[in-house]
């Protein structure tokens, strides 16, 4: 795979920062240029390893040849599956972006699991009592349920009820955004995935 044209230099050019999502990153090198080979001595990989300037993540990239175009980047950009209704997969995109700004980060996370739960026709009520009827239905787990409720999916609402309510730090909006994106897998990307397996098993046969 080839990122964009971009080749293993001083500074990685990507969109974003696979850590904290601000776009355009200063991500600058701060471990020289590592060769590997396989046990054959073969397969040569030259790696450099970056720091991101905004939230001092580490990111990995790898090129086939010394200072060519890159073929790997560690950890990967997270992408948002197409299997999610259209509202949510917007509103979770948009949380990976603001992970830099971790109270809108929360919220757009909240919006995108309230729009999962819409989409299952859970539309009353607030987020917390329709987490709770979708475990009571055992669309959710009751162990997604306590997850749902141990992260600050609700954080807006707390700061309004309570003036001296924290904002949102870079670890809730990881939360947030981790329990969305496995909220969306559980309710529309697996079964999707069945769905086709189903479908290609029956072709086949």
């Amino acid at each position: 795979m080839i990122f964009n044209m971009t080749t293993l230099q001083q500074n990685l050019d990507i969109s974003r920062c696979p850590h904290c999502n601000v776009d355009r990153p200063n991500l600058s090198m701060v471990m020289p240029v590592i060769e590997t080979k396989d046990y054959k001595f073969e397969g040569h990989r030259y790696w450099i390893i970056y720091k991101c300037s905004r939230c001092g993540g580490i990111v990995t990239a790898s090129s086939p040849t010394a200072g060519g175009l890159v073929s790997e980047i560690y950890p990967s950009q997270v992408e948002v599956d197409d299997s999610l209704p259209v509202t949510a997969k917007s509103y979770l995109e948009q949380a990976l972006n603001s992970m830099h700004a971790p109270a809108g980060a929360v919220m757009l996370a909240a919006s995108s699991v309230d729009a999962m739960l819409k989409a299952k026709g859970y539309k009353d009520g607030s987020l917390h009592s329709r987490i709770n009827r979708a475990a009571e239905d055992h669309l959710i787990t009751s162990d997604m349920a306590t997850w749902a409720h141990q992260v600050r999916l609700d954080a807006n609402d707390q700061r309004h009820a309570d003036e001296n309510a924290t904002l949102p730090d870079a670890a809730d909006a990881r939360k947030c955004v981790d329990f969305a994106m496995a909220l969306g897998q559980f309710l529309f990307v697996l079964p999707a995935r069945v769905q086709r397996g189903l479908a290609e098993a029956k072709t086949e046969s």
